[in-house]
Formats: structure tokens, sequence, C-alpha cells
């Protein structure tokens, strides 16, 4: 349903909102520049003129994904490794003596239902460690470089509705692991790191949100097991007896909120908010994965402490 506020919805593209903005001059990061919504959205970015820099792991995966990628903007690539905060260290390091500034960042890629534990190079749980903490770190380093102005976009997921964050026992070290509760906790990183950024930086006009781009089969599944697809499908399945309908996104759809969020929405509406199909989405009457967020996720206060977990995790403060 088009919403009509924004005058978009679910079935929107990157281009349709887009469409009539030049982005001549802007300058944007965009991390997990290799594959499905991180291609798309450098692509359309570019297309409208932006100079994109791409936040990538493996740098030739990279430039094999985004071949095509062509404009009056133009795009270049930075190696990061959302695993290692040694290689995340090291290309902040890289930005901060260049200098340039960006007008966004849009904290892109991450990793989904790993399904069975894993860790970061630095120990974390790697659903946590990869989605939350690496962006943690990347951002905070170089948030001097946003612009007066500039705003943070981190992808989040209607899957955070699976878990709140625990901040007693993050790396599942007491606690079963599970697939899709390591990834609801990391989700939910995702959306109360932007509350409390958005807070700190938006004296300068720096303002952040979080996003749900919706279901769209791209990499992202890629570590999920059958019988977790399985489970997944039956949810929907639940949710669809609800009265929620569910169809999957394409890619353009689905990096359409992320850009809406980053150059189209008014800079008030979305800071500190979770946004859905182009809009600003509402609480969740219920625990629905399809629309909606949970309360803990937008909760300012389990957002500071968040932020001073996140710093006692990597042994730096921001």
């Amino acid at each position: 349903m088009t919403d009509i506020f924004t005058g978009f919805g679910p079935d929107s593209t990157t281009d349709e909102v887009l469409e009539g903005i030049d982005l001549s001059g802007k300058r944007v990061l965009v991390t997990g520049v290799s594959a499905g919504l991180g291609v798309e959205t450098a692509r359309t970015l570019v297309a409208h003129g932006a100079n994109v820099v791409g936040s990538v792991r493996d740098l030739d995966k990279a430039r094999r994904a985004t071949a095509g990628i062509e404009g009056p903007g133009t795009l270049e690539f930075v190696e990061c490794d959302l695993s290692s905060l040694a290689s995340v260290r090291a290309c902040t390091d890289a930005l901060n003596a260049k200098g340039d500034r960006f007008d966004a960042i849009i904290a892109n890629a991450g990793v989904m239902a790993m399904p069975e534990k894993r860790e970061t190079a630095d120990g974390f749980e790697m659903q946590f460690g990869v989605n939350h903490l690496g962006h943690f770190v990347l951002v905070n380093r170089i948030a001097g470089l946003i612009k007066d102005g500039g705003r943070l976009v981190n992808l989040s997921s209607a899957g955070h509705c699976y878990s709140d964050v625990n901040l007693d026992d993050p790396n599942f070290d007491s606690t079963e692991y599970t697939p899709f509760g390591a990834y609801g906790r990391s989700k939910t990183a995702n959306i109360l790191f932007a509350v409390e950024f958005d807070r700190r930086h938006r004296g300068r006009g720096v303002r952040a949100a979080a996003v749900h781009p919706g279901g769209i089969q791209t990499e992202l599944g890629r570590y999920m097991s059958e019988a977790d697809m399985n489970a997944l499908v039956e949810s929907l399945k639940e949710a669809e007896a609800k009265g929620s309908p569910f169809k999957f996104k394409t890619v353009p759809q689905g990096a359409a909120t992320s850009v809406w969020a980053g150059f189209k929405a008014d800079a008030d509406e979305i800071g500190g908010r979770y946004c859905e199909d182009c809009h600003v989405a509402a609480l969740s009457v219920s625990v629905d994965i399809l629309e909606g967020y949970e309360p803990y996720a937008l909760d300012p206060d389990n957002a500071r402490a968040l932020w001073a977990k996140s710093e006692e995790l990597v042994g730096e403060r921001f």
C-alpha cells in the first residue's frame, strides 16, 4: 500500500524514490557493495550523480559485481572486513588521513542466521560482531567526516522482533545459541545504535535512522540451513494468517527505503526512528515479523546501555 504521506510504498524502487533528485557533489559511504542491496544502492546513487565509496571485504568480488555501474557519479572501493576490528581500524585510519567528507553513510553490510555459532577475529559472536560492532567502530571512528546536516542509515530488519539485545551475554557464552535469536539481537542493535548516534549528533544536524528493507532473496541468506529456511517460511505463513500479507521484494524495491531515508525523507521525521516501505514505521501491535517495531528497539535507555557495552567490548570510547 502506498503511504499517503511519502507517496511511496513496498513496491517503490530506488530510481522512483530518487526521481528528479540530483546528487552531484554528494559523497556517500556504503558498506557491503559486493552483492544485493549494496550493489543496487551504489548503482542508483552513481546514476543520480553521487560519488560513492564502497566498503568491501573482497575487492575483486566487488569489482566484478559492480562492473555494469555507470553514470555521472563515481564509484571507488576501500577494503574493510567487518569481522576484524583491525581491518576496520585500518580502513578508518586511511579514510581519516585522506580527510574527504561524507554527506551520508549507509551501513548496509551484514550476515544472517548462521546455523552454528561462529566468532569474529576478535571473539565476538559473528552476527553481533559484523552487523553491529564492526559498523559501530567503523562509523564512530569516521563520524567527524560526516558533514553537518549529513545522515547515517543503518540497515536493520523486521527480524529484530526475534530478540532484544542481551548485554549480560552478548556472545552466547551462557545462553543457548539460535540462528534467528542471534540475528534478532544484531538487528535490534542496529536500531539502537541509530537511536543513540542520532541523539549524540543531531546538534550539528546529523541524523540517523534504521531501516527494514523487506524480504529480498539475496546473498544475505546464504548461511541458512534448510531447516531454518522452512522455519522462516512457517513464521511468514503464521503472520499471513493473522492478516499481514507477505511477498518478496525485488532488489531495487529492497534498497528503496535506504535511499529514501538517506536523501528523500525529512531529516527530523526519520531521525532516531525505524523505517520500512519508505515511511516511518509504527509500533507493532503484536509480535509480527512483517511490519512495525518492538518497543525495546527504540528505547533510549536501552540504546545508551548498548553504546556503553559496545565501547567496553571493542575497547574504545567515542
